[in-house]
């Protein structure tokens, strides 16, 4: 795959500022470690895995194609530290990765979150991000249904919080929301750069022991960086949800509330605006048994997209797993998606609804205190309108990983 100037450029700046996150969280690190009256518990967790792959229709796309086959080697390091107040969590992880067949290339994933809580005897203040950089099929797949073609992503995800208890029951909570995204030769594989910044404040109200109600205001400006037919929709809204502790092992959780959304395209002399409004909601049930664990999903959101549009993303999933033994344990996850788009213009163009269902067995056997082995299959299918047919592929992962032992360091 070739590269111009400006995405290179772009990856490069990514990597350096990829590089700064890694040495600021050690810096954050040895001073948390070392500063006097700093008492903190810190561990770090090493891994190292590799992978073997194989895909018979890695885009699932209707056109004729070949197999795509690589491996996976990935290193990587959890850490976490905990004082009378502060929490830390983090993780340095890469993805060197060689496809082979249809899909030729040779790239790197880099992954740099970080997490963080800091509390007070009324507040906490809270802070999620990092950086990953990770490819189409991995990223907006999980999060949009869609599959994009196939090309790195950089982002950035800044999202820090407060919560502020005015009661022993009742609080005020708010958040921000900043996320930059930008594509490895986007245009030319029809994908544009976008950013996302936004925020929710509302109230919450612990009624029993076992229900929670949360009403928030929310809101949320998209809009494109790089395309052709620039984009930029905002949409506020409000938010109810109610969470619910049946037993000690059952709980159940439902949300919903409308988004007015508004949305500008411009590009080539013309402008178009629309509006509308579309109410999100979501539920979900978990249930944790002795040996196994159980739950059940449905959502409707709207999403960002690299197609340089949002999109309203309906979902119903399953994932369970059950401990075959001590060692063994065997899960199941599956997924449909129904995918549309919100705003009618993606570089000129309009995106066709799309179906898509994914299903996946795995196996996962703990075969010793510092090894572990995972066999996974995965059958995806897909519909879109304007195809003749649905298509379908076939995956297969094995995967080997050497968990070196524990670091504890306490002062």
């Amino acid at each position: 795959m070739k590269l111009s100037s400006q995405s290179w450029k772009r990856g490069q700046n990514a990597r350096s500022s990829g590089r700064r996150l890694a040495w600021l969280t050690v810096v954050c690190l040895i001073l948390h470690i070392t500063v006097p009256g700093f008492a903190a518990e810190w561990s770090l967790v090493p891994s190292m895995s590799t992978k073997a792959y194989y895909n018979d229709n890695l885009l699932l796309t209707p056109s004729p194609h070949d197999p795509t086959y690589g491996y996976w080697i990935s290193p990587g390091v959890e850490f976490a530290g905990k004082t009378e107040r502060l929490e830390v969590s983090g993780k340095t992880a890469l993805d060197l990765v060689d496809y082979y067949g249809d899909v030729k290339d040779r790239f790197t994933n880099v992954f740099l979150p970080l997490t963080m809580k800091y509390r007070t005897e009324r507040d906490e203040w809270g802070f999620t991000g990092g950086f990953t950089r990770d490819n189409t099929l991995m990223g907006e797949l999980l999060t949009t249904g869609i599959v994009l073609r196939f090309t790195q992503r950089n982002l950035w995800n800044l999202n820090p919080s407060w919560t502020r208890m005015i009661t022993e029951k009742f609080g005020f909570q708010s958040t921000f929301q900043f996320s930059d995204a930008s594509y490895q030769d986007g245009l030319r594989l029809g994908l544009v750069d976008y950013q996302v910044f936004g925020g929710t404040a509302g109230f919450l109200y612990h009624l029993t022991e076992r229900d929670d109600v949360q009403i928030v205001g929310t809101y949320t400006n998209f809009h494109t960086t790089n395309a052709p037919f620039g984009l930029r929709a905002y949409y506020p809204g409000a938010m109810l949800s109610v969470i619910h502790s049946f037993t000690e092992g059952l709980k159940a959780t439902a949300y919903g509330g409308p988004r007015v959304v508004s949305s500008t395209t411009q590009g080539g002399g013309f402008s178009q605006k629309t509006n509308d409004t579309i109410w999100v909601y979501g539920a979900m049930l978990t249930q944790q048994f002795e040996r196994a664990s159980l739950q059940l999903s449905v959502t409707r959101d709207i999403v960002p997209s690299g197609f340089g549009l949002l999109l309203q993303t309906d979902r119903i999933g399953a994932l369970t797993s059950y401990n075959l033994t001590d060692t063994l344990t065997a899960s199941l996850d599956a997924s449909g998606y129904i995918v549309s788009g919100v705003t009618s213009q993606a570089q000129g163009g309009t995106l066709p609804e799309q179906r898509l269902f994914y299903l996946t067995p795995k196996l996962a056997w703990h075969f010793s205190e510092w090894w572990r082995t995972e066999v996974s299959y995965s059958y995806n299918w897909r519909d879109v309108e304007t195809f003749n047919e649905p298509v379908m592929s076939n995956t297969l992962i094995i995967m080997l990983t050497y968990y070196p032992p524990k670091l504890a360091i306490s002062n």
